[in-house]
C-alpha cells in the first residue's frame, strides 16, 4: 500500500494494481465554480482538507516580496534615475500591457526594463505596489490619485481605475481640482467621472471659473472651455424652462382651486356668502378651500363696485374671466347655480375662432395640471377635449 497526495491536500490511500487488470476510473467532475477553485464548496463552507490563511497575512507576504525585490527580475525606471524592482510574472499577470511590454524589451543580463516617466516615483511605487497586494496608504491615494487614474488607464488595471474614481467621487474632488480631473476623465475613458465632474462644474461655476485649473484649461485647451461655456448657457436655460413651467403649473393650479371655491360658494355657501336660501350658523366649521377667502373678497366686490362693465374695474374684470372659465369647465349649465353659466355657454358659439381656441388651450392645460378626469363639473369638458 501507498499514499498519494491529491490535488485537494486529501492523503487517499491506493492498492497497487496487478498486471493485466484494469485501472480503477477517476471520479466524475463535479461543477466548478470560482469558489471551488479558492477552497470553498458551493455552499461557501470550506472544502475537506483545505486550510485558509487570512487575507492580511498573504496581503503581507506580497508585500514583502516586493519591498525586499527577492529574486526580482524587472527594473522600472522612473524620473530622477529612481528603479524599482519587481517581478515579471506578477506584473504580467496583472497587467496585460506590461505583459505585452516586457515580451518586446530586450533583457540585460537577467533582468528586462520598463521605463515609466512623467509621474512622480511615489506614485509609480504605490501603482506596482498595488499589482501585488491591491492595496494602498490613504495618504498615497490622496497624495496621487491623479496620476494613478492615469497609471491605471495606461496599463489597463481596472480594479485600481475603479478605485480611484470612487475615491475621487467620495469626497476627493473639489471646486480646485474638478476642471483637471474632468480633462483627466476624458482622457482615461471615465464617463461617470466625468458627469459628475460636468455637473459640479455647472453647479460652482463662479468658483471654478476662478480656479488655477480653469486658468490653465482655458490656454491649453480653449474648445474645451467653448464647450463648457455652452453648455452652461443650455444649462441656464434649461433652468428658466424649468421655472416658467413650474410657475405657469402654479398659476394653472391656482385657477382649478378657484374654480371649486367658486362652486363651493354658490352651491353650498361659505363662512358668510353663499346662496340666498342658505342657513348660515355662527360657529361654522373652517372652510377646506384655499382659494374661498380671496375669492370671497373679490365675489363681494363684483356686487357692489358700479364700474362692474368688463374693462372698466381691473377686479371685476377678472371676475368675468372666471364666471367665462367656469362657464367652460361647467358639465351641465341647467342644473348649475354659479351665476351667468348658461349666458357664457351661449356667448361661446359666437365667438371668434381665436378666442375660442386661447380658451381651449386654457382649459386642457387646467385639466392637465390637475389630473381630475371624472369630476362631475368637468366631465363633459374633458370629453369634449379628447
Amino acid at each position: 500500500m501507498k499514499q498519494i497526495i491529491n490535488m485537494d491536500g486529501d492523503c487517499k490511500e491506493s492498492s497497487i494494481v496487478p498486471n493485466g487488470a484494469p485501472p480503477v476510473p477517476p471520479p466524475l467532475p463535479g461543477p466548478t465554480t470560482s469558489n471551488s477553485q479558492k477552497g470553498l464548496a458551493m455552499n461557501g463552507s470550506p472544502l475537506r482538507g483545505y486550510s485558509c490563511v487570512s487575507t492580511n497575512a498573504a496581503n503581507d507576504l506580497w508585500e514583502r516580496l516586493f519591498d525586499s525585490g527577492y529574486r526580482a527580475d524587472v527594473t522600472i525606471n522612473t524620473d530622477n534615475d529612481s528603479t524599482i524592482y519587481a517581478h515579471s510574472n506578477i506584473l504580467g499577470m496583472a497587467s496585460l500591457v506590461m505583459r505585452g511590454i516586457l515580451k518586446q524589451s530586450k533583457p540585460h543580463g537577467r533582468r528586462r526594463s520598463i521605463q515609466i516617466h512623467g509621474v512622480p516615483q511615489d506614485a509609480v511605487r504605490v501603482f506596482i505596489r498595488f499589482l501585488y497586494s491591491s492595496c494602498y496608504e490613504k495618504t498615497d491615494m490622496e497624495d496621487y490619485v491623479l496620476h494613478l487614474l492615469v497609471l491605471s488607464h495606461v496599463f489597463v488595471v481596472p480594479q485600481l481605475k475603479r478605485e480611484c474614481e470612487q475615491q475621487l467621487e467620495q469626497g476627493l474632488l473639489t471646486t480646485e481640482n474638478v476642471v483637471d480631473i474632468f480633462q483627466l476623465s476624458l482622457l482615461c475613458n471615465a464617463p461617470r467621472l466625468s458627469l459628475i465632474c460636468h455637473r459640479m462644474i455647472l453647479k460652482n461655476f463662479v468658483t471654478v471659473s476662478i480656479s488655477e485649473g480653469w486658468k490653465a484649461m482655458k490656454q491649453s485647451h480653449p474648445m474645451l472651455e467653448k464647450e463648457l461655456l455652452e453648455s452652461m448657457i443650455d444649462e441656464d436655460n434649461k433652468q428658466k424652462e424649468r421655472i416658467r413651467k413650474l410657475n405657469e403649473r402654479k398659476i394653472y393650479l391656482q385657477l382649478y382651486e378657484a374654480m371649486e371655491a367658486l362652486i363651493h360658494i354658490c352651491r353650498d355657501g361659505c363662512r358668510t356668502i353663499g346662496p340666498h336660501d342658505k342657513d348660515f350658523k355662527e360657529n361654522q366649521a373652517p372652510c377646506g378651500y384655499t382659494a374661498c377667502k380671496g375669492l370671497e373678497l373679490l365675489v363681494r366686490h363684483f356686487a357692489s363696485c358700479k364700474l362692474r362693465v368688463p374693462g372698466k374695474c381691473i377686479h371685476c374684470k377678472r371676475m368675468w374671466q372666471l364666471l367665462e372659465l367656469h362657464s367652460r369647465l361647467c358639465a351641465d349649465s341647467n342644473v348649475c347655480r354659479v351665476p351667468l353659466c348658461r349666458n357664457f355657454k351661449d356667448k361661446m358659439k359666437k365667438q371668434s375662432k381665436k378666442d375660442e381656441r386661447k380658451w381651449k388651450i386654457l382649459v386642457k392645460k387646467i385639466l392637465r395640471t390637475k389630473s381630475i378626469g371624472g369630476a362631475p363639473f368637468f366631465s363633459w369638458e374633458i370629453s369634449s377635449l379628447t
